[in-house]
């Protein structure tokens, strides 16, 4: 089969990674797959054994994401986004593929309707049938409004011939955080979680009785960077590895190192190796994205959770209360965040052990794809 999977990552790049893991699990599988990325430039992310496609990249501004920025933080005009839809278009008709898969819309990224509808729009007008398939992660930000839900079950009914859903549903049914219409429900296909294969430990044993401090690839976190630093200055006997990700993290690790001083806190760039490290953190203090939060899972690692909340997000809430319903992992909202609750959490978390994750599924991306040739084998 030839995949397209379309992606436009505008804060983190958590949907990107995810994408990723799809797209080397469809090559290894014997398909051709593109990814066409719409978001910023994230060369930490491995991209070995995929084809990737850039368009003219956007941002969001900070969390307000009806307004979209170019990379040197200009206004994204409609020249700039009619460049992007004709790229998308190029594309389509080059590599002709008989399967697209768009990665949260119609759920999400409604700014950028225009585009991907002019994609859904030549794939539905060409002789040849084309599977086209959502893919959505666990929990998705729920629509402030019915009419949000009901034009999205517009375009699925109009244009989609199934969900790709990446959780659970026995612990992360879509319907905890989306309304679900009859129609919707009938094209709804769990897949279980899209994780990479567990890193399993580190050769050198790094972040051995560490505390992991992260924010995952984006540029949030000053205030759990900032709250962490303090905390290791009120016990400067803890030993603390804090990872700065973004796209310029070095002005970011000189002014927190210089925080830090007299606290057993190291600061560096977001590595490589972070999944490795965390088989032997003593715990991790993060956000709650899905990536971090398989991440964690995988690796049992007692974690204490601050989700991130601006602008009215509530995805991560939501899957950080879901998850701190074990004791391994606690939540504390970014509003009751100080660096004494933030040390009483680690060590609650840490009194609890480790979680056992051998009960979870997250063999997702294979399942995507046996998913998506059965349908693709019954078009």
């Amino acid at each position: 089969m030839q995949v397209l999977i379309v992606v436009t990552h505008l804060l983190g790049t958590g949907h990107l990674s995810r994408i990723l893991t799809l797209a080397r699990a469809f090559s290894a599988a014997g398909h051709s797959v593109t990814v066409l990325s719409g978001g910023m430039h994230a060369p930490h992310l491995k991209t070995h054994g995929v084809t990737l496609h850039q368009l003219p990249p956007v941002r969001s501004d900070g969390t307000n994401f009806t307004t979209l920025l170019t990379a040197d933080n200009k206004l994204a005009d409609a020249a700039y986004l009619a460049q992007r839809k004709d790229d998308i278009l190029d594309l389509f008709h080059k590599l002709k593929p008989d399967v697209i898969i768009t990665e949260l819309f119609p759920f999400g990224r409604r700014i950028l309707r225009a585009e991907f509808l002019t994609l859904l729009t030549a794939a539905k007008a060409r002789k040849k049938p084309c599977l086209v398939l959502s893919s959505v992660r666990d929990i998705l930000a729920p629509p402030s409004k019915p009419a949000k839900a009901e034009k999205t079950d517009q375009i699925i009914n109009q244009y989609y011939d199934g969900v790709l859903v990446h959780s659970d549903p026995n612990t992360t049914p879509l319907s905890q955080s989306w309304p679900l219409s009859d129609m919707l429900a009938d094209k709804l296909h769990y897949t279980g979680y899209v994780a990479p294969t567990s890193a399993g430990l580190h050769p050198d044993q790094l972040g051995k009785d560490a505390i992991i401090v992260s924010a995952g690839g984006g540029s949030v976190g000053t205030a759990l960077f900032e709250c962490a630093v303090k905390a290791a200055l009120l016990n400067p006997a803890l030993k603390w590895r804090m990872l700065i990700g973004g796209a310029n993290p070095d002005t970011e690790i000189t002014r927190l190192q210089g925080m830090a001083i007299g606290s057993g806190l190291h600061v560096e760039r977001a590595r490589p190796d972070f999944r490795q490290l965390l088989h032997h953190a003593t715990a991790s203090v993060s956000m709650c994205g899905y990536n971090t939060a398989l991440d964690l899972l995988q690796a049992g690692t007692p974690s204490v959770f601050i989700p991130f909340d601006d602008g009215g997000e509530v995805e991560q809430t939501l899957r950080a209360e879901s998850l701190a319903k074990h004791p391994s992992f606690a939540v504390v909202p970014s509003k009751h965040l100080t660096p004494q609750v933030l040390l009483e959490a680690i060590q609650s978390v840490q009194n609890a052990g480790r979680f056992n994750s051998d009960d979870l599924e997250f063999n997702g991306a294979a399942e995507t794809v046996r998913i998506t040739t059965e349908l693709m084998q019954s078009l």
